[in-house]
Parts: C-alpha cells; sequence; structure tokens
C-alpha cells in the first residue's frame, strides 16, 4: 500500500510525471538500441537464400508495378494463427535481396510469403487471368493482359536492373551479371527453343533451385512467366525442415 501511495504523487505532480515517464522510455530505447552497436550484423545468415535470378527479378518488378504488395504480405508473423496458416514465420534473411522488402500487415489477400510450390502454373495462370474462377470470394482484379505482353531481356531491362540491385548490395557475382540474358531464356525455354545457347545447369549453379520451364504454356516468353517464376521461387530458398535459428540473434 505505501507503494501505491508513493505512486500517486507523480500521478499529481504533472513535472515528475514528465520527468518519469522520460526516464522510463529512455531506459528502454537504450536496452533496445545499444545491443545493436556490438553486433556486425543483425541478419544471420541462413542457408539456401540467394539474390533472385534474372527471370524472378524481372517477375517481381512486375508484381510490384501492378501493385500486388498493395493487397498481399509477405510477412508471416510468430503467432499461432499465422504459423499454421501460412507455414514457418518469416525470417529477415528471406528478403535481405528485397529492393524494397515486401513486408507488411495490411491483407485484403493471403499472405505470399510461402507461396512457392502450393499452386501448379496452370492454376496460377487461371487464377491471374480470372480470379473469380478459382476463389470466387476474391475481389481481386483480372491480369489477363499478362499473356499477352510479349517480353525480352532488353525489353525489362534486366542487365540494368541486376547492375542497380548490385549498387545497393545485392551480391550479383561478375559472371551473373555477365550472364544474365543467357540465364533469363535459360530458366523460362531451357530445351532452347527461343534461345539456342540454352543452359539450365549452368542457371541452377548460378542460382541453385531455380526452376526452369515454360511456365505459362505459351510459345511466347510472357510477363505471365516472370511473375509466375517469381510466385514460385516465394518461400522456397529455405529448408526449414533443417533450419535452426541462432539463438544469439
Amino acid at each position: 500500500m505505501a507503494l501505491i501511495d508513493k505512486h500517486v504523487i507523480l500521478e499529481k505532480n504533472v513535472t515528475l510525471l514528465l520527468i518519469f515517464s522520460l526516464l522510463v522510455v529512455s531506459v528502454g530505447g537504450i536496452v533496445q538500441i545499444a545491443p545493436l552497436f556490438y553486433l556486425e550484423n543483425t541478419i544471420e545468415d541462413v542457408e539456401g537464400v540467394r539474390p533472385y535470378s534474372p527471370l524472378e527479378l524481372t517477375g517481381r518488378n512486375i508484381y510490384i508495378r501492378e501493385g500486388c504488395y498493395v493487397c498481399h504480405s509477405q510477412m508471416i508473423r510468430p503467432m499461432r494463427d499465422e504459423v499454421e496458416r501460412y507455414g514457418h514465420y518469416s525470417l529477415a534473411a528471406e528478403s535481405m535481396y528485397d529492393h524494397p522488402f515486401q513486408w507488411g500487415s495490411k491483407r485484403t489477400g493471403p499472405d505470399l510469403a510461402r507461396v512457392g510450390g502450393r499452386y501448379s502454373d496452370e492454376w496460377h495462370v487461371d487464377h491471374m487471368m480470372d480470379p473469380q474462377s478459382v476463389v470466387p470470394e476474391s475481389v481481386m482484379p483480372k491480369y489477363a493482359f499478362l499473356m499477352n505482353r510479349v517480353i525480352s531481356p532488353d525489353s525489362t531491362f534486366v542487365e540494368d536492373t541486376m547492375a542497380t540491385n548490385r549498387f545497393v548490395g545485392v551480391p550479383y557475382t561478375d559472371e551473373q551479371m555477365e550472364m544474365a540474358v543467357a540465364d533469363f531464356w535459360s530458366q523460362v525455354d531451357p530445351n532452347g527453343n527461343i534461345f539456342a545457347d540454352a543452359d539450365p545447369d549452368a542457371l541452377l549453379e548460378r542460382y541453385p533451385g531455380a526452376q526452369t520451364r515454360n511456365f505459362d504454356g505459351q510459345p511466347e516468353v510472357t510477363e505471365m512467366d516472370a511473375i509466375i517464376a517469381y510466385l514460385q521461387v516465394l518461400g522456397t530458398m529455405v529448408d526449414f525442415s533443417t533450419f535452426e535459428p541462432v539463438a544469439s540473434r
């Protein structure tokens, strides 16, 4: 009771209340900020995380251009309901090469952090062309026009995009930069129907786990190919069956 009585003094004295409030906020801020000065990196290295391939990066740019991030976040919070619905909570390392990152909590549609491999390419094509045909209650607009937009490494400025990402810290190697055009074609046209020098094996050496195939089923390479390639890689880089978080982080 004596402690409560003393607390009344703060409640009745505005100046003392302000001083003690600032003191509490300062201590809390120091506790959160001070450890960061002793850490070389706040993002733990996670095996499997790599920069996006040229085709995946192109698809990501289309995803952002069309405003998909406005309704779909890519951040699974460590709460039971989210983990049970979407999968393992998001790791900072999974977004370390995203400029800008797609984290957030605003969801008109479901979170897409683990959408890679959940649905077939055909499902994604149907969903993008007519969302209500596969999800009747969806309010998502149609993106059928992506099937008609033929693209190439030149039209998407993929080399310039990779160079820009490299400038801000994405560790694209000289070899990856040099082979950007070949890797673009090799991923979407591994049989060499369009690009005779396609080399999917070399692509996989530079981008482990990259999926190589015709994503939208058309003979031409379109924006639909690129965006599906991007969606299919989300959440697939880290093997969560063997992943163990570092306690110090």
